[in-house]
């Protein structure tokens, strides 16, 4: 399920740290036609100071003098343009990186290493440039705008379990769920439809992995729900999240986190509790510890939709491997989701019959 992309040819990608003046090259040029800047002058019709400064890279050459140094020097006014954009650009990019210079000491708590090993920003020897790539990768211009966007109230950097110890990783993992549900197509939220979705994904159960994902995520689709999986990063100990990407697209991310598919489908529908429960607002992120009552809610929400409440009370019996299956096809789910349930309550030990477990892993 991973995707990575590394290459060799593009390590370090070169970023000169100077900018090269117009007239530089407009004084090279005059030069091999036996010209002075006062001759120029006289032949453009602009003053000897202003040829001075457009020498010095202190007066910009505007489409207009392109044109009158196109019909003295012979070199088209394309040419001269473009040198003026590129040294402008250049002197833009100069002054950011000394801005982002200041920033540095950020970058130390976004795995970088992680994204450059995924393919999702280009390694960089220059440590300015590399943030510039990683505020590319969350989509801001600056540190203090990714600390205004990460530190809302939306996302609750701050006062979440979740994000305690590396916010930055967790930051990292739901952008990387944002960017991949961003390109998958889906119809408009409907409630109704994410309901009858649920109910066909709940048979899924018992399938594969290759079977499974794809129909789920379809399904999901075409009720307004984008399904993404995304390897989880240290530092990041979430098994699924839930974020409204827009008033009519949601987004279920999920890690793999404990690798069992009854913690995969317990996740699942715990998020999709949150779906169809809660609001739109607030990013909803389980790592097994939050007291928060909504989450109390979704885990009831995935315990009752995965065993229905008037067969809880048959869980106490179930003491044999054959006696979990036959339970299991029963209610028409997967007998690893017993198991994991068995375990939770407490009714059997969490070394009994894990054989009975899926264990999933990224290909």
């Amino acid at each position: 399920m991973g995707n990575t992309r590394t290459g060799s040819a593009k390590r370090y990608p070169f970023e000169p740290d100077y900018a090269v003046a117009p007239g530089r090259t407009l004084e090279e040029t005059i030069d091999a036609l036996g010209m002075d800047q006062r001759e120029l002058a006289t032949r453009t019709g602009l003053s000897a100071k202003h040829v001075n400064l457009m020498m010095k890279g202190k007066a910009p050459i505007t489409y207009d003098t392109a044109n009158l140094l196109e019909r003295v020097t012979g070199v088209s006014a394309r040419m001269w343009n473009n040198l003026e954009s590129n040294y402008r650009e250049q002197l833009v990019r100069l002054e950011e990186k000394k801005r982002l210079e200041k920033d540095l000491a950020w970058l130390k708590g976004i795995p970088t290493a992680e994204l450059i090993k995924r393919g999702k920003i280009e390694r960089h020897r220059d440590k300015a440039l590399l943030l510039r790539e990683v505020l590319r990768f969350f989509g801001v211009a600056s540190v203090s705008a990714w600390k205004g966007l990460w530190g809302s109230p939306k996302f609750s950097l701050r006062k979440s379990p979740a994000f305690k110890g590396l916010p930055g990783a967790m930051a990292t993992w739901l952008r990387l769920g944002e960017l991949e549900a961003q390109v998958t197509k889906y119809q408009p939220f409907d409630k109704s439809k994410f309901r009858v979705a649920l109910a066909e994904i709940r048979c899924l159960t018992i399938e594969l992995p290759e079977a499974f994902v794809p129909e789920m995520k379809k399904l999901c689709a075409a009720a307004g729900v984008a399904v993404v999986l995304v390897p989880e990063i240290r530092g990041a100990p979430a098994s699924g999240a839930t974020q409204w990407l827009t008033p009519n697209k949601a987004m279920i991310l999920l890690s793999l986190r404990y690798k069992s598919n009854d913690q995969f489908w317990f996740s699942f529908f715990h998020e999709a509790g949150h779906i169809l429960n809660d609001g739109k607002k607030q990013v909803f992120i389980d790592n097994g510890k939050s007291s928060d009552e909504r989450d109390k809610r979704a885990d009831r929400f995935a315990a009752d939709y995965l065993i229905p409440p008037q067969r809880a009370a048959e869980l106490n019996r179930l003491r044999s491997w054959a006696a979990i299956e036959e339970f299991a096809k029963s209610v028409g789910i997967a007998p690893g989701i017993v198991v994991g349930r068995l375990q939770r309550q407490g009714i059997i030990g969490y070394n009994r019959f894990n054989r009975l477990k899926l264990r999933l892993e990224w290909v």
